[in-house]
């Protein structure tokens, strides 16, 4: 071959070979930048960068189980930040997808990963939120009520009050896989509306669920019924999720699995509300209410999980189950799940808890058999009981300082069921309790100086100044009418409670159709001098249940009509006072947010979001700003934000099923920038083998971060 052909060949060979090695590395993903403690990549399928798409990390390496979920960004990029050391399975999840295979990995490397698209509707649809779902359940027509003989419920608002937030949906989830489809064990009960009743019949809360399904009537297991027969047959949702855009793309969210897979998890506590750098990097403290007096404790700096089991003062109470409570000491029916067991057998009962300034942890707790002491009764000195005497109280408080391991018994006279600190200089605590009529409250500073509770608490009836004249005089009862020349006591059992920040009254939320907020104000010498004002949600609104209070004195509250109401007494045009101020007054001062998600068809615009709490982000823990709405987002399996008008839904893709019935957020440093801050919840669901997983799952604990951007590390 002569010369210049051999040059000639040499240069094609070397041109091609140079185009395929270029072709090759453009085809692949450039690197993530990551440290090496972090998994990066991105995320491909066959139709190209997925944006918006979950990356999940799990392990069981460590002392409790972890999990950590991200997202993707607009090229499908992702980042998962700060993962301890251990051996990952990794895996994509997504709306339009099904599950990628898992790939195990470990910090510190790169990992590009295959999306897998959905072959088909129905299996894109397996990972559709639990509302999409449930948002197919059909409700009665607003004219079938007082007509229809197989309704008991009175109205429209009613029946969804019940089937929502206040009812079905407020204890766990409607509309995950578990719960759209009958349990195995029941599939030979028919009609499915049978299989419905007895479904619900199960375990020690069988007598409560039984209750609430038989009082919409028959049609509330027929319709039931009519849900799971339309979804068993092949009928999906109608209408799909968006995949997380903007923020809600820079959202880290870990999971640290506590307690175990029989007992639930209502609430977690992490830092004092007031001052949220208290308890920085500290331990998080559960509440297991009505399921064990084991309380859950999670160090989530070593990944470790403990408990720590509460006394009570009276050793030979009975248990916090039974009449008055909402589960029972035997089973009504056998569980699809556990069988006869009695899985619950708790005394303590601890609903809920907050930390003061010292990080000590302060419970709504049983301490003792329902009976009062006699200081609460007729014939008692104090202020209180001389006015309005105590019988009975099925929770009171507790003070535990987990430095010392000291337990401190606050026999109070009324119920605790939700708490919160004052900002006043002694440190009040105020519990709500629905099932006691009066707002209470601890001197705290008092009773740790003196240990004499006696004489640091008060109650009050709530008194509606109904002659108008700014004072408190005598009183009609709730169940007369109202007398112009006398006061008038209403008995709203208050289920959120609220200190103001800005002033001395303290709110709280009533649970009911439509319920509302009601405002206490002490007055220079409660209890003589307090008085009340309730502020009942207008026509078109309904179902409060849970709330809090931003900084500027506005009330945030969730509510079974599919929003987050808003009550600010500054917009108040009438009078607050005088025969005619019962409730209906100032629906002026109202606003509402519809939740995000499809509705129910039939029945206007609407959400079948069943948010079941609000709380409100006064100092910027969370980083999307202060005074920042957050509920608990029920069926959407999140926490939603209202952030400029507008939700940012903060999904929790793994398990699905999550379900929260509380948060706190915590500054561990505020020089760490997003790092350094986060919100806390638990999955709250009271029954933890409902989550995707099924039995052998245990409740979490949940820290929620928000990143400047996706790939932030």
């Amino acid at each position: 071959m002569p010369q210049n052909r051999r040059i000639l060949a040499a240069a094609s060979l070397a041109f091609l070979l140079f185009a395929f090695f270029a072709s090759t590395h453009a085809q692949q993903p450039a690197a993530v930048p990551i440290d090496n403690d972090d998994v990066g990549g991105t995320v491909t399928s066959t139709n190209g960068p997925e944006a918006g798409v979950w990356v999940i990390a799990e392990t069981r390496d460590l002392g409790t189980r972890f999990i950590r979920s991200v997202v993707t960004d607009d090229r499908g990029r992702y980042v998962l930040p700060d993962l301890p050391k251990a051996n990952y399975s990794i895996w994509v999840r997504g709306y339009g997808l099904v599950d990628s295979a898992k790939v195990t990995s470990a910090p510190g490397k790169q990992l590009n990963l295959t999306a897998t698209i959905a072959p088909s509707e129905a299996a894109a649809a397996q990972y559709y939120p639990a509302i999409y779902w449930y948002s197919m359940l059909k409700i009665p027509a607003k004219d079938e009520f007082g007509k229809n003989p197989r309704i008991k419920a009175a109205s429209q608002s009613a029946w969804l009050n019940q089937m929502k937030n206040n009812g079905c949906v407020g204890c766990h989830q409607l509309g995950q896989l578990s719960t759209r489809t009958i349990p195995a064990a029941f599939a030979s009960v028919h009609p499915s509306s049978a299989a419905w009743v007895r479904r619900v019949s199960s375990g020690q809360s069988g007598g409560q669920m039984t209750n609430q399904l038989l009082g919409l009537g028959p049609l509330g297991a027929e319709l039931l019924g009519d849900w799971t027969d339309r979804i068993a047959k092949g009928e999906l949702p109608h209408a799909k999720p968006q995949r997380p855009q903007g923020v809600e793309r820079n959202i880290v969210v870990t999971e640290y699995g506590i307690g175990d897979q029989q007992h639930y998890l209502h609430d977690v506590i992490s830092t004092d509300k007031r001052n949220p750098t208290v308890n920085g990097y500290g331990q998080i403290y559960g509440s297991p209410e009505f399921s064990t007096d084991m309380l859950p404790i999670l160090d989530p700096v070593k990944v470790t999980a403990k408990t720590f089991t509460a006394p009570v003062r009276d050793k030979d109470m009975p248990l916090s189950l039974g009449p008055g409570h909402a589960a029972a000491l035997k089973i009504m029916a056998p569980s699809a799940y556990w069988g006869d067991q009695e899985i619950w057998d708790t005394r303590v009962n601890n609903h809920d808890s907050m930390l003061d300034k010292q990080g000590r942890v302060w419970l709504a707790a049983a301490i003792r058999a329902p009976q009062t002491p006699a200081y609460c009764r007729a014939g008692s000195d104090l202020p209180s009981a001389k006015l309005f005497p105590m019988d009975r109280n099925e929770r009171q408080l507790a003070m535990w300082d987990p430095k010392t391991n000291k337990y401190v018994f606050v026999d109070t006279c009324f119920d605790s069921h939700h708490l919160q600190f004052g900002f006043d200089a002694n440190d009040t605590v105020w519990p709500s309790g629905e099932e006691s009529p009066v707002f209470g409250w601890v001197n705290t500073k008092k009773f740790l100086e003196t240990g004499d509770i006696a004489h640091s608490m008060g109650w009050s009836a709530e008194i509606l100044d109904t002659n108008g004249n700014g004072k408190r005089d005598a009183y009609v009862e709730p169940d007369q009418p109202v007398d112009p020349t006398k006061d008038k006591r209403i008995s709203a059992g208050i289920y959120a409670v609220m200190p103001s920040p800005i002033d001395s009254s303290v709110w709280g939320s009533v649970r009911g159709n439509p319920g509302g907020v009601i405002r206490f104000v002490p007055g220079s010498n409660p209890p003589a001098t307090a008085l009340s004002e309730y502020y009942e949600a207008p026509p078109g609104h309904f179902g409060v249940r849970g709330g809090d209070i931003d900084s500027k004195g506005v009330v945030w509250v969730s509510m079974a009509s599919g929003e987050i109401g808003a009550f600010d007494r500054k917009k108040c045009k009438g009078p607050l006072n005088g025969p005619k101020a019962t409730g209906q007054q100032c629906p002026e001062g109202w606003s509402f947010y519809k939740y995000p998600g499809p509705g129910f068809d039939g029945i206007g615009d609407n959400s079948a979001e069943s948010s079941y709490y609000s709380w409100v982000d006064q100092h910027d823990t969370l980083g999307l700003g202060n005074d920042v709405p957050v509920s608990t987002g029920n069926e959407n399996g999140a926490l939603l934000a209202l952030k400029d008008g507008r939700f940012v839904v903060m999904a929790v893709p793994y398990p699905m099923g999550y379900y929260a019935k509380g948060m706190d957020g915590r500054i561990d440093d505020p020089n760490a920038g997003w790092k350094g801050r986060g919100m806390w919840s638990a999955a709250g669901d009271r029954t933890p083998w409902l989550k995707e997983g099924g039995k052998g799952n245990t409740p979490f604990a949940i820290h929620f971060q928000v990143r400047p951007d996706p790939l932030a590390h």
